[in-house]
């Protein structure tokens, strides 16, 4: 999205373009706002939200919002983002992915804490190269541990191991 800056007034109408008709096509009883995230640490948190709301935004939640999540995905490969801003724009409801990502940032930091402690690696389950990517930075600045991500998608998973000497 080279030219494009990322604000509201500036990837809505896009936004818009594209996943209008595709809800409409759905049948879904439900609608959505772009709005700028106000979180503190950019780099791990997104700075658009596309907000859903509605009768039918349960749906969206259901199977670990997956239906949510396909619709993240069809509205970036419609946008053509590029791989490296993909975090930048995250959709969401009710909080669910912000709050999500608030978990993974805790999470992380109490695995370190605990590979620390042991001195034995720590696996987290599979996730997606969002998630991935948060624990990654949230790690990246200590200097007694160190992430890789391992596996093959969807099976892709991040590991925390002591940093060697």
């Amino acid at each position: 999205m080279a030219g494009i800056e990322w604000t509201v007034e500036g990837l809505a109408p896009r936004i818009e373009a594209f996943l209008n008709p595709l809800l409409d096509a759905s049948g879904l009883d439900m609608g959505y706002d772009v709005v700028e995230v106000d979180r503190n640490d950019k780099e791990i948190g997104p700075e658009i939200s596309v907000e859903f709301e509605g009768q039918d935004k349960e749906l969206l939640l259901r199977r670990h919002a997956e239906l949510l999540l396909a619709l993240e995905h069809l509205t970036v490969e419609a946008l053509r983002v590029p791989r490296q801003d993909r975090h930048r724009l995250i959709f969401d409801v009710d909080d669910y992915r912000m709050l999500r990502i608030d978990e993974l940032c805790l999470r992380a930091k109490a695995a370190a804490d605990r590979v620390k402690r042991t001195g034995k690696p720590f696996k987290f389950a599979p996730m997606t190269s969002r998630e991935r990517r948060i624990v990654h930075i949230v790690l990246n600045d200590d200097e007694s541990v160190t992430t890789i991500s391992e596996g093959n998608a969807p099976n892709r998973y991040t590991v925390i191991e002591p940093r060697k000497a």
